[in-house]
């Protein structure tokens, strides 16, 4: 039986990426262990199958917690004696491809879900950055989740390009086309314009994430303050509020054509009852909710940069901006005022998406490749 454990820092990135892939790997060959911060209800989630090891691993620059999560790592990977570990989130990366290096796990691969350090400034952006080529270097192997991210991440000096690679057509974990079931669209869209009394014949933008900066809110709200006769739809917790420009968030709030949700549960009926997603994003790792849209139907406007770029084809499935603009923004959306348009990027979005990132297939070439590096 092959020994294999994920570490991430908190276990919404388990839930959010892999836990499809971990019961994978553990019905081909794989004796599966995970490690992250506690979580009482993760074990369930993860089934009999998994092993769950919950040891506390601190988020932002900790130095005290840095060096008892590396200490308590080690002792684990020790004892364990693991023959692959892999790791995703920036802080679990550091201190797990230390501690594997020190445990003389032989294969140590990095999944390098984008470069969260491009999102800071001044000491604290120098100090993230030397994390991730230190994480990097102690690694075996780097996996990332995007090409443009691979190609980013070596222009940066993270890795050399022979250290790097991306598992098929990239994405974090693919797309689960049972749940994100465009034959289901219609029935979605009537249930969520119901709910939100939204007529099946309005123009509904939409945003889903977080309510933040990083985000491209500010621009998102700036551009459809000059879009007549539709709705947007904003979809995602208000985590990051207070990064906003104040006066245009305010204003959004009495808007009646501008609808806050919430987090919710079930993304993809919300998909269905929008008619362009807007994603105008300063960095992601990938853009997940881009790929989740184009399954149900659902074309996308993005930002120009790493990740996003990888989920699309340019005036195939979505239209292309750049990021920052809410003037180039506000132009593509007057261009998908066109029903045609629409139509055109919808119909190529659910086939790109169906043929690009099949999760079933992404999880057998992730497995194929595990097996190959073990092999080596």
């Amino acid at each position: 039986m092959i020994k294999i454990c994920y570490v991430t820092t908190i276990s919404i990135s388990l839930k959010s990426f892999f836990i499809p892939q971990l019961k994978f790997l553990a019905k081909n060959g794989f004796e599966v262990s995970v490690i992250c911060s506690p979580d009482e209800g993760l074990q369930a989630l993860l089934g009999e199958e998994i092993r769950y090891i919950p040891l506390e691993i601190p988020r932002g620059v900790d130095a005290i917690g840095s060096l008892k999560a590396i200490r308590e790592l080690t002792k684990i990977f020790k004892r364990e004696k693991f023959d692959f570990i892999q790791y995703s989130t920036p802080n679990a990366a550091l201190y797990a491809s230390i501690a594997a290096k020190r445990a003389k796990t032989k294969v140590r691969n990095y999944h390098l879900m984008g470069l969260r350090y491009l999102g800071e400034i001044g000491w604290k952006k120098k100090l993230l950055y030397l994390f991730d080529r230190w994480a990097c270097n102690k690694s075996t192997h780097v996996e990332c989740v995007s090409p443009s991210n691979l190609v980013l991440a070596v222009e940066e000096k993270l890795f050399k390009m022979e250290k790097g690679v991306v598992v098929w057509n990239g994405s974090s974990g693919g797309i689960d086309l049972q749940r994100f079931n465009v034959q289901k669209r219609e029935s979605y869209r009537k249930e969520i314009r119901e709910k939100y009394d939204i007529g099946k014949e309005e123009l509904i933008f939409g945003f889903v994430g977080r309510i933040t900066k990083d985000k491209g809110v500010n621009e998102l709200l700036a551009a459809f303050a000059k879009i007549d006769g539709a709705k947007l739809l904003m979809v995602g917790p208000q985590e990051g509020i207070e990064t906003l420009d104040q006066e245009r968030y305010q204003m959004s709030l009495r808007d009646e054509n501008i609808i806050y949700t919430g987090l919710v549960s079930d993304v993809e009926k919300y998909y269905c009852a929008i008619d362009v997603l807007i994603f105008p994003s300063y960095r992601e790792g990938f853009g997940n909710v881009v790929m989740e849209a184009a399954a149900m139907g659902t074309p996308s406007i993005v930002s120009n940069i790493p990740g996003p770029i990888d989920a699309v084809k340019e005036n195939e499935t979505a239209l292309i901006v750049a990021p920052r603009d809410s003037e180039a923004l506000y132009q593509a959306m007057v261009k998908t005022l066109d029903e045609k348009l629409r139509a055109h990027l919808s119909k190529n979005a659910v086939q790109f998406v169906t043929e690009s990132f099949d999760q079933e297939i992404l999880m057998q070439r992730i497995l194929e490749r595990k097996l190959q590096l073990l092999k080596e």
